[in-house]
Order: C-alpha cells, then sequence, then structure tokens
C-alpha cells in the first residue's frame, strides 16, 4: 500500500467514524493477543513516527487551540506505548533466552547501537532518560497547565465582558461575539483537559520506571530458574533487552511531554514557536550586542577555545548591527519629518471680506471634542481606531433604535484637559470624561479576586470602579476577572451609552420624513391616510419620540403607521396614541425585555394603592398626576429595591400596572430606576404566562 492509499484509508475511517474504535480495539488486542517480532517492529516504529508528528504539530501551531484535539491524542499514545510495554514484555520474558533479537530488530538495535551492548550503560541512559522526562519536563508541563487552567477560568468572566463591551461599543457584531465567546470557552476547556493530561504523561513516566525493574527481575528469574542460564547470560539477554524495551517506549514519551510542555506554555499570538522566539529573542540588537561583547571578553581569556568564543562573539555582533540598521531605515528621521512639516506655505494675507451667512456656525447634532492629547485616538494617519469604533457604534444604534443616527463632529479644542473629551448634543454638553491614551482600562464588574497598581478611576459609561493599567497588565487583569479595555473602546462605550440615554433628542422632524418616504414606497396607503391627512408630521414626530424615550425600538414603521392611522380619528392626544403604538408592539416590547421565555416575572402594585394613583390621574388630566409627596418617596424606594432583587436574580425588573397609570408611573421610574420597565395590562400578550415576584404597597 502506498501512502496516497493509506492516508485516503486514514482519511475514510475518520468520516466513517470507525477510526477511533478500531484504533482502541488495536490496543486492547495488543495487551490481551501475543505479537510476533515483525508486528512489534512496526508498532514501536509507528509509536514513534506518530510522537514526532505530534511534536512537530506542536511546534507549528499558531496558537495551543489550533490543536485542541492534543489532550485527546496524548491519551491514545499513552495508551498505545503502555500496550506496547505489554506486548514487548509478554515475548521477552517467553523468547529472552534464545538471543537478543527475540523481541524484534527495534528493541535489538536499541539495546546494541543506542548503549553499545553494554547494560550498565543502558541502565545509566535511561535512568537520565527518567529523569529529564520525569523530574523535569513533566513536572514541569503539570505545574503550568494547572496554574493556566485555574487561571483562565477565573479570567473567563472579564473576557466575556470584555467582549460585551467590544459588541455594545460597536467594534464587532453579534456573528464576531459568537465566534469570540465560543474561543473562549474553548480555550477553558482545552486548559482544563491539559490539566488532566498532564496527569497521564506522569503517569507514564513511573510506569516506565516499575515496568524496567519488574522486566530486569522478572527476566533474571526466569533465564536462571527455568532455563538453566547462568547469572551472566542470562542478564547480559534479558537486561539489554529490557533495556532497549524502556528505550523504545521512553524516547516517544519524552517527545511527547515535550510537546505537552510547548503546548501549555505557548502564547496565544497567531504565530508559530519559530517565529515567537525569534522575533522575541533576537529582536532587540540591544540584547544581541552585549552578549556578543560578554563572549568576546571570554574569548580573549588566555586558556580558553578563544577561536570558537570570538568567531561566536564575531557572529553576535554582526546579527546585531544588521538589526540595528534594519531598525533605523524603517523608522523615519525626526529631522526629516520636520523639515517636511517647514515646507508648508504660510496662507497669503487676505483683505477683511464682510460677515455672511457662512461666518454663522451650524449646531452639530451630535459633537465630539477632544484635547491634544486624544488627537492621535482620531487620526488616521497615526492608526487612530476611533473613527472605525464611532462608525460601529452609528451602525450598531441605527439598527437597533430604527433611524439613521447622525454622524458625530469631531474637533479638538485646546481649553479642554489634554486627555479630556466632550459629547454634546444639539450643542449642549451631555457628557465629559478624561481617558488615558497609552493606558488600558481594567473595569472591576463586582467580582474581581484582587487589586491591580495603577490609577483609580471610575468607568465614563457606567460609573464603575476602574483601574488604569500598563497594557503588559492585560492578562494579568483579566486573569483577577477584569474587563479590560482600550482607551478607544472607553469613548466608543460612553459615546453609545450617551446617545442610547438621548435617542429621542436624536430623532427630528427630518428623520421621521425620511422614514415615512422609506415606508411610502413599500406601503404607498399606510402613509397617504396618515400624514397629513390624519395627523400633522409633528404628531407622529411627538409619539415616534414618546417610543425611544421608553427604550422601544421604532424599527417597524409599518405597524406604528397602521396604528397611528386607524386611532388618530379618535384621539389626537399623544399619551393615547403612545399607549395604542404600544398596545400594538407588545409582542416585540416583551421579547426586548425577556426573550423567547414562556414566563415573564412581574412586579405588581397593591390594588389600594393603584386606586389612589387612579385618581391622582384622573385629578390631574393632561398635567402631572398630583401624589402625595411621601407617598411617591415611600413607592419609588419599594419599586428600585424591587428592582435590584430581580437584577441580582438575573431577571429582568417589570412593573405590570393598569392601561390608566402606566404613562404616569413609566414617566415617574424613567431616570431614577432606568432599569425598571413599566407594562400596562393591555401590552401584554394573552398567551404570555405572568409569575408575579413582588408586590409594592403603601
Amino acid at each position: 500500500m502506498n501512502a496516497a492509499a493509506f492516508t485516503h484509508t486514514l482519511s475514510g475511517l475518520a468520516r466513517s467514524g470507525l477510526g477511533a474504535p478500531v484504533l482502541l480495539m488495536i490496543i486492547l488486542l495488543m495487551v490481551v493477543i501475543p505479537l510476533p517480532p515483525f508486528l512489534l517492529d512496526v508498532f514501536f516504529t509507528f509509536n514513534i513516527a506518530i510522537s514526532l508528528v505530534v511534536l512537530l504539530a506542536a511546534v507549528y501551531a499558531q496558537r495551543p487551540l489550533d490543536f485542541a484535539a492534543f489532550p485527546t491524542v496524548l491519551l491514545v499514545t499513552t495508551l498505545l506505548r503502555l500496550a506496547l510495554n505489554v506486548a514487548s514484555t509478554r515475548v521477552v520474558l517467553l523468547h529472552g533466552h534464545s538471543g537478543p533479537d527475540a523481541a524484534g530488530k527495534v528493541i535489538e538495535a536499541f539495546g546494541h547501537f543506542v548503549v553499545g551492548g553494554n547494560y550498565t550503560v543502558g541502565i545509566i541512559v535511561f535512568a537520565i532518560l527518567v529523569i529529564i522526562n520525569f523530574a523535569v519536563v513533566t513536572k514541569g508541563a503539570g505545574r503550568v497547565s494547572e496554574v493556566s487552567a485555574r487561571f483562565t477560568l477565573d479570567a473567563m468572566p472579564g473576557k466575556q465582558m470584555a467582549i460585551d463591551a467590544d459588541l455594545n461599543a460597536g467594534i464587532i457584531d453579534q456573528v464576531e461575539a459568537k465566534r469570540r465567546r465560543g474561543e473562549v470557552v474553548q480555550e477553558a476547556d482545552f486548559y482544563g483537559s491539559m490539566d488532566g493530561a498532564s496527569k497521564f504523561v506522569r503517569g507514564d513516566a513511573i510506569a516506565g520506571i516499575l515496568i524496567l525493574f519488574i522486566n530486569i527481575l522478572g527476566g533474571l528469574a526466569v533465564g536462571v530458574l527455568q532455563h538453566d542460564l547462568a547469572l551472566a547470560e542470562a542478564a547480559q539477554n534479558y537486561v539489554l533487552l529490557t533495556i532497549g524495551d524502556g528505550l523504545v517506549a521512553q524516547i516517544p514519551a519524552l517527545l511527547l511531554s515535550t510537546a505537552a510542555a510547548i503546548m501549555v506554555t505557548r502564547q496565544s499570538n497567531a504565530a508559530d514557536m519559530g517565529e515567537q522566539v525569534v522575533s522575541q529573542m533576537f529582536g532587540s540588537s540591544r540584547a544581541l550586542g552585549v552578549a556578543a561583547g560578554m563572549v568576546g571578553l571570554i574569548g580573549l581569556i588566555p586558556g580558553m577555545p578563544n577561536l570558537v568564543f570570538l568567531s561566536l562573539a564575531g557572529a553576535g555582533g554582526w546579527l546585531a548591527w544588521r538589526i540595528a540598521r534594519r531598525s533605523a531605515t524603517a523608522a523615519p528621521h525626526p529631522a526629516a519629518a520636520a523639515g517636511a512639516a517647514a515646507e508648508a506655505p504660510a496662507a497669503a494675507a487676505t483683505e477683511p471680506r464682510d460677515v455672511t451667512w457662512d461666518d454663522v456656525p451650524q449646531v452639530d447634532t451630535i459633537g465630539m471634542e477632544v484635547g491634544y492629547r486624544l488627537i492621535p485616538l482620531v487620526d488616521k494617519a497615526q492608526n487612530g481606531q476611533l473613527l472605525a469604533r464611532i462608525k460601529g457604534v452609528r451602525k450598531k444604534l441605527s439598527q437597533e433604535l430604527g433611524f439613521l443616527v447622525s454622524p458625530v463632529h469631531i474637533r479638538d479644542n485646546l481649553d479642554l484637559a489634554p486627555t479630556a473629551y466632550r459629547i454634546s448634543l444639539l450643542g449642549v454638553t451631555v457628557a465629559q470624561a478624561e481617558v488615558l491614551p497609552d493606558r488600558e482600562l481594567a473595569i472591576n464588574p463586582g467580582h474581581v479576586h484582587g487589586e491591580l497598581p495603577g490609577t483609580a478611576t471610575v468607568d465614563p459609561a457606567f460609573g464603575l470602579p476602574a483601574v488604569w493599567i500598563e497594557p503588559g497588565l492585560r492578562e494579568t487583569a483579566q486573569t483577577l476577572g477584569y474587563t479590560v479595555v482600550d482607551a478607544a473602546t472607553v469613548i466608543a462605550t460612553h459615546l453609545n451609552h450617551v446617545l442610547s440615554t438621548h435617542a429621542p433628542e436624536l430623532l427630528g422632524h427630518e428623520e421621521v420624513q425620511e422614514l415615512l418616504d422609506r415606508l411610502g414606497r413599500s406601503a404607498p396607503r399606510v402613509v397617504q391616510d396618515l400624514v397629513p391627512k390624519t395627523l400633522p408630521l409633528r404628531m407622529v414626530v411627538r409619539v415616534l419620540q414618546g417610543l425611544l424615550a421608553e427604550r422601544v425600538p421604532i424599527r417597524d414603521m409599518r405597524t406604528i403607521a397602521e396604528t397611528l392611522a386607524e386611532h388618530a380619528p379618535r384621539s389626537q392626544d399623544p399619551d393615547a396614541l403612545l399607549a395604542a403604538v404600544r398596545a400594538r408592539l407588545g409582542r416585540q416590547i416583551l421579547q426586548s425585555i425577556n426573550g423567547l421565555a414562556d414566563e415573564l416575572p412581574v412586579i405588581t402594585l397593591d390594588p389600594k394603592l393603584e386606586q389612589i394613583l387612579q385618581k391622582a390621574v384622573q385629578v390631574g388630566g393632561e398635567g402631572p398626576a398630583p401624589v402625595e409627596p411621601g407617598l411617591a418617596e415611600r413607592l419609588h424606594k419599594s419599586l428600585a429595591e424591587s428592582a435590584q432583587r430581580q437584577d441580582v436574580n438575573g431577571q429582568p425588573a417589570v412593573l405590570l400596572v393598569s392601561d390608566a397609570v402606566r404613562t404616569m408611573l413609566a414617566r415617574f421610574v424613567r431616570h431614577g430606576i432606568p432599569n425598571l420597565h413599566v407594562l400596562g395590562f393591555g401590552e401584554v400578550p394573552e398567551d404570555r404566562k405572568l409569575k408575579v415576584v413582588a408586590t409594592v404597597g403603601r
């Protein structure tokens, strides 16, 4: 069978799902059925070859997760090697008296060629290999895998929150977020499996030592007592065969232990081990130059092998010179950059012109001002990432809210602090904060396992405690449970939060007219019956702004327009129209709150309290409902406590009330308890189950 046919056969077995069962059956048969020396040679050769393949696959893997099947491969190869030990032991003890080739040519070759036919040398070589494998490689790899597994599991919440932060900032979409979450879970599974697989390697090393002594004692007993051999002759035959058998098994074991050590000590960068070593060890001309100088000084000492040391020092110095020269060529000279800037022509002086309308600045819908140290974040020439992040925020919000969010106009402001930025809506500042562009923000989500060195601060978007840390501490911070983001992501997340909170202010007449024009191309009759025939445009704007104020997207413009056209002839009151639209969008509202769950946990009001509120609404008419201040304070406190309990339990906070008081209560809790959703009974579909989790009384 040629190589192509063999590969085709293996792939066919793998596709049919028979590969693993067939291999395990072969391993079991090797333990039970005596194998002839020829098959032992084949299996020992295969064992060495597969160990080399595993080692090279570990070396050339770009990341540890690229070889995610390594723990399983390690287990199977360990079982194969132990089964070969059992099969070869049987042959050595049964036929060892006949000569050194009784267990096959591979064992004989290792017994004679590798250790020179001297069993004393063989025992020493075997002992050295066992010490290297057991005491150095296996023990170290086991410790690293144990620590990596623990740190990876501890870092999972921080990494998940970092993914959520990138998703909320519009840096990534849902597909990329799902892929990254799967990668985090896969990484945790991999290091957990490697922690267990290292125990297999350690046990295999111990088993190799025990099998060696058992085989030597058993061989001497069989040779002397059963075959009447002299002690020296029995030792010559059985000890050499046992040493050869042990070396044949120990060398693949050392290869696999080395592969396991490489896998658990690899970084998660997308580069193979050779690239990482070359770039990180030999990327510094200073390190190479100093090392070459020290080697050269040693070479000048009388009595040392001067030629070797001086030759190596010369090679190291030449390599350091080449690296330094390449770095200098890649970086532009500061004087050249300054000269290019000086060549820019100065603006010619012109006579004063008359004042025109062009001198009256227009107010930006969304504006952002940055200090001079933040200019590189918005400069494409300096690889600034903030512009791309802001575009991602606008795209994500536009898709979620249902209308095109206006562009963000960014300008520098020397009156601001160097690291400060300011967000404005319609010319009015609504948020401002400071970031450190050369550091990263480690946000404490509430369950971290330690403290970090850095500058304590507060996350500008959500007010969580945070620390500005050096970029090199990112992995450590994630391990401790922090969510780590860079300065551009901090600003983008803050902008996303501000725009989401002030979404009604972003929707004006022009945006609503564009929505109606787009709807008119697919449903012209709906638009013709609505504006201006039934409702003026300003009334439609108020209803849509009311929906956005209550965090209801306006993506379904057809349903909204049809509902307005149906109810507008009976009432022109914006609150009544808003209630009618919300009732029609009830399924969409509930799905955004509780997903596809059949049961909705709700908070209700005591009937007596609800009657008091209904009377207050009737007295207030179209104005604010007159509620006694003490009652309003107690009600607000009780609702806030109930909403907090729902958050702690991981459930949405929903207040279910009668339709008559829903609008009043929605305005009452809008700013004080933003995570509380207020629903009316008419907005809940009939097929949705309700579960009362709390009742708020007087």
